[in-house]
C-alpha cells in the first residue's frame, strides 16, 4: 500500500484536503438554499462518500506488495483487528452525528460562521486529545496558541453572527408594509419552474439585491428549512452540538491507526490508514442512511414530510449532492493520510477549510451584504485570528517514522512512529 512518509507529502495532502472540505459545504448550503429537502441532499451525499473511501482503499490501500508489517487492503480484511475497528467505526458514527447537526445548523447561522465555529471547536477539543494521543510529537509551545487562537475565533464568529441575525432584523422591521407584501406574494410556484434544474439555476434570487430585505425574505420562502423568526440560540446550540460531535472523530480515527492503548493482540498489525478510513466511512453511511431513512417520514424544524420513492425521483441537484459527497470523502481520505504521516493534531489545520467556505458564502450566497460597521469587523477579525491559528497550528507539525508490528516493539511504539500498518 502507498504511505505518505514524508512532512511534505502530508502538507501537500493537508491542502488538497481544505480545498475540497472547504467546497462540500457550499454545495450543501447551496441546495437547500434552492429549496430541495435535506433528507434528499444527505442521502445522496452520503452514496458518493462512502464511494470515496472505498476507491481509496481499493487503489492506494492495494499499491504496491504486501508484507507482514503492511499488509494491503485486501489481506487485512481478514486479521483479527476488532478493537481497532471498532475504534474507527466509532469515529465514523461521530462524524455523521456532526455533519447531519452541521447541515442544519447552515440555515440558522450561514454557510460562512457555521463552518469556523464548528472547525475551531473540533481543533479546541479534537487536537488537544490527538496532541496526546501521538505521544506529544507536536511542538507544544507552538500547538497550543494556535488553539487558543482558534478558540478566540469561536468567540468571534459568535459574536458576528448575532451582530449580522441583528442588522437582518433591522432589514425586515424597516421594510414597508407594500413591499413586505409585494415580497411575500412572490409566486413561489414560479420560482421552481425557473429552478426546476437546481445545478444550473441562477445562483441569485430573482431581481433582489443580495443584502436587501426583499432578498432574505425571497431566500426563505425558496429554501427547505424554515429559519425566521426562530431563535438564535438554536441554531447556535446546533452548531456547539456538531462541533463537539465531530472534534471526536479524528481522536477516535488516531487510536485505530496507531493501537496507543494496545488493544491489539502482540503480532497483529495496525490498521492501515485505508481499512481504517473504509471501516470509518462504513458506519458513518449506515448511520446516515438510517437517520435520514426516518427523517424523511418524521422531519425535524417543520420541513414537510416526504416518502423513499420520492426521493428516489427526486433528481434535481442530485448531481450537486453526490460532488459534495466525493469532496468530502476525498477531504477526509487526504486529512486521514497527512495525520498519520505528520501527527493527527497538526493535520486538524485543514480545519482552515471554512476560508474557503466563506468566499463561496460571499461570492455565491450574499451572506453579509448590506451588513452593518460592527459585523464587518468582528466577520474581519473573525477570519484574520482564524488564519493565524491555521499557520501555527501547521508550523507545531512533527514527524512520525516507521514502526513495525503490534504490541512487538514495547512502549516505544506509542509515541513518535508511523503506524506501517
Amino acid at each position: 500500500m502507498y504511505l505518505v512518509e514524508t512532512k511534505e507529502g502530508a502538507i501537500a495532502c493537508m491542502v488538497l484536503s481544505l480545498l475540497f472540505l472547504g467546497t462540500y459545504p457550499a454545495l450543501l448550503s447551496l441546495l437547500e438554499r434552492r429549496g430541495r429537502l435535506p433528507q434528499h441532499i444527505f442521502l445522496d451525499y452520503s452514496i458518493t462518500n462512502y464511494l470515496a473511501a472505498v476507491f481509496f482503499a481499493l487503489t492506494l490501500g492495494q499499491f504496491g506488495k504486501s508484507s507482514p508489517d503492511r499488509p494491503n487492503f485486501i489481506q487485512q480484511l481478514s486479521q483479527e483487528n476488532w478493537p481497532s475497528i471498532i475504534f474507527a467505526m466509532a469515529g465514523g458514527v461521530a462524524l455523521c452525528i456532526g455533519n447531519l447537526s452541521a447541515q442544519y445548523a447552515l440555515a440558522f447561522v450561514g454557510l460562512s460562521v457555521t463552518e469556523v465555529l464548528v472547525c475551531s471547536i473540533i481543533v479546541v477539543l479534537g487536537s488537544t486529545m490527538n496532541y496526546f494521543l501521538d505521544g506529544k510529537i507536536n511542538r507544544a509551545e507552538i500547538l497550543f496558541p494556535g488553539v487558543a487562537c482558534f478558540f478566540i475565533a469561536v468567540c468571534l464568529g459568535s459574536a458576528a453572527h448575532s451582530s449580522n441575525t441583528a442588522d437582518n432584523k433591522i432589514k425586515l422591521e424597516s421594510l414597508s408594509a407594500d413591499s413586505k407584501k409585494e415580497s411575500k406574494a412572490i409566486d413561489v410556484s414560479s420560482i421552481s419552474v425557473e429552478s426546476a434544474d437546481l445545478e444550473n439555476a441562477d445562483c441569485s434570487s430573482q431581481n433582489a439585491e443580495a443584502g436587501t430585505a426583499d432578498f432574505l425574505v425571497l431566500v426563505e420562502n425558496r429554501r427547505s428549512i424554515k429559519v425566521s423568526g426562530k431563535s438564535t440560540l438554536v441554531g447556535l446550540c446546533i452548531i456547539f452540538f456538531s462541533g463537539v460531535s465531530l472534534s471526536l472523530f479524528s481522536p477516535a480515527f488516531n487510536l485505530a491507526t496507531n493501537d496507543q492503548w494496545h488493544t491489539l493482540k502482540e503480532g497483529i498489525p495496525h490498521l492501515s490508514v485505508y481499512i481504517a478510513f473504509f471501516y470509518f466511512s462504513t458506519s458513518s453511511f449506515v448511520l446516515a442512511v438510517v437517520l435520514n431513512v426516518i427523517l424523511l417520514f418524521r422531519p425535524m424544524l417543520n420541513i414537510p414530510k416526504t416518502s423513499f420513492k420520492a426521493y428516489v425521483n427526486d433528481w434535481n441537484g442530485r448531481g450537486l449532492a453526490l460532488l459534495a459527497g466525493f469532496l468530502c470523502g476525498f477531504g477526509n481520505g487526504l486529512e486521514f493520510m497527512g495525520g498519520q504521516a505528520a501527527g493527527y493534531a497538526a493535520a486538524d489545520s485543514v480545519q482552515a477549510f471554512p476560508l474557503v467556505s466563506t468566499f463561496w458564502g460571499v461570492v455565491l450566497f450574499g451572506e453579509y451584504r448590506r451588513s452593518s460597521r460592527k459585523t464587518y469587523v468582528l466577520l474581519v477579525s473573525m477570519l484574520f485570528m482564524f488564519t493565524v491559528a491555521v499557520v501555527v497550528l501547521m508550523a507545531s507539525s512533527g514527524h512520525r517514522h516507521e514502526r513495525g508490528i503490534g504490541k512487538s516493539l514495547g512502549k516505544s511504539c506509542q509515541s513518535s512512529t508511523l503506524c506501517a500498518s
